[in-house]
């Protein structure tokens, strides 16, 4: 009986857009809280969220797909 050890393929791409959508959302919550800490409601740094998870998205869509290198 032999055990097959399949190599895993790990790839890099949307590595730096996923990091950067991550940044850009931490910002915003970390924003929005300190805003709210003052007691101002801060709808404006909803938008850098919500940016920043689209940065994300497209990284994550960006990591998923094949390169063509074979």
């Amino acid at each position: 009986m032999s055990i097959v050890v399949e190599k895993a393929e790990f790839s890099t791409r949307g590595v730096k857009t996923r990091l950067l959508g991550f940044v850009l959302m931490l910002l915003g919550v970390l924003d929005s809280l300190l805003t709210l800490r003052g007691g101002v409601p801060a709808y404006e740094f909803l938008l850098l969220i919500v940016l920043g998870a689209t940065v994300f998205a497209i990284g994550a869509v960006r990591g998923g797909q094949k390169s063509g290198k074979a």
